[in-house]
């Protein structure tokens, strides 16, 4: 039998053949990693990483990417191959919102992005956006997005905490007006008996809570699960000790952040210098 010929010189190995397509792609397009991360909304240091192997990157980023490059469904593909097991990440963030619905209260913390919860259709259009969303799937998410706020409304909605960093606030959208219209939502929110809204302001220095979105969910039956996101997974947490931990990390934070009045007044310096930028 004739030895079989090697058809091409790209790596067999799943995770080197990922990151070698994402290095193939991008060099063909003739975009920087900044160019990228500033087209897609991620900070470019990740995907200098999943290009050397170093991450895989969620199945959020690596989508933007496939809808970037125009390659439908191969990214993708590629990553499922290289993640091994491609539907864990997939089934636990339907098991996080499955058991968010069921919540009887919810905390927070926000590094960056504001929570869905809270988000106005404009912010999350142009936070998906962001992430490579466009047409009918972009329009899909942003009613999806708005659905969950409803989590937060009626008589018998769940106290709801949330720590947004400052750089949140200090992150406006391009459109000017839906950033104005976001503030004023986020300020109203804020005035809600349900809504507790701390802001941790930059000068609090380090602290445990950095690297990662982090939810923490108190059920029905008295268990609290925590759910952490960032730009490289997404994590359900269900252990009692991790969520024990967890949860001491959040209440130093907490104690580190603004009272909720303090907050507010903060909010409203942020809506007032929104309004009378003269660039707008």
């Amino acid at each position: 039998m004739p030895q079989r010929r090697v058809v091409t010189g790209r790596s067999q190995e799943p995770r080197q053949r990922f990151a070698e397509e994402l290095r193939t792609l991008r060099a063909g397009s003739g975009t920087s990693l900044r160019a990228l991360g500033e087209r897609l909304g991620w900070d470019w240091s990740l995907f200098g990483k999943m290009e050397k192997g170093e991450t895989l990157g969620s199945p959020e980023v690596v989508q933007a990417l496939d809808t970037h490059y125009g390659t439908p469904g191969l990214l993708l593909a590629l990553w499922e191959l290289a993640a091994g097991d491609h539907t864990q990440f997939r089934e636990r963030y339907r098991r996080y919102m499955a058991l968010e619905a069921e919540a009887v209260s919810l905390w927070h913390f926000a590094v960056s992005v504001l929570p869905g919860l809270l988000q106005t259709p404009g912010y999350a259009r142009e936070v998906l956006a962001a992430g490579g969303l466009r047409g009918k799937e972009l329009e899909q998410q942003v009613e999806a997005r708005m659905g969950r706020r409803e989590l937060l409304e009626g008589e018998d909605a769940p106290p709801f905490r949330t720590i947004l960093s400052e750089a949140v606030l200090r992150t406006p959208l391009r459109d000017a007006g839906e950033w104005r219209g976001q503030l004023e939502h986020l300020r109203d929110a804020a005035e809600r008996t349900n809504v507790t809204v701390h802001v941790l302001l930059q000068s609090a220095g380090p602290h445990g809570l950095m690297g990662a979105d982090m939810w923490y969910l108190l059920l029905p039956e008295g268990r609290t699960v925590a759910y952490t996101e960032n730009g490289y997974r997404g994590e359900l947490i269900e252990e009692s000790s991790s969520v024990v931990r967890l949860q001491k990390t959040y209440d130093a934070v907490r104690d580190l952040a603004l009272t909720p009045a303090e907050s507010r007044k903060f909010i409203l310096r942020m809506l007032e210098e929104a309004t009378c930028d003269p660039s707008t």
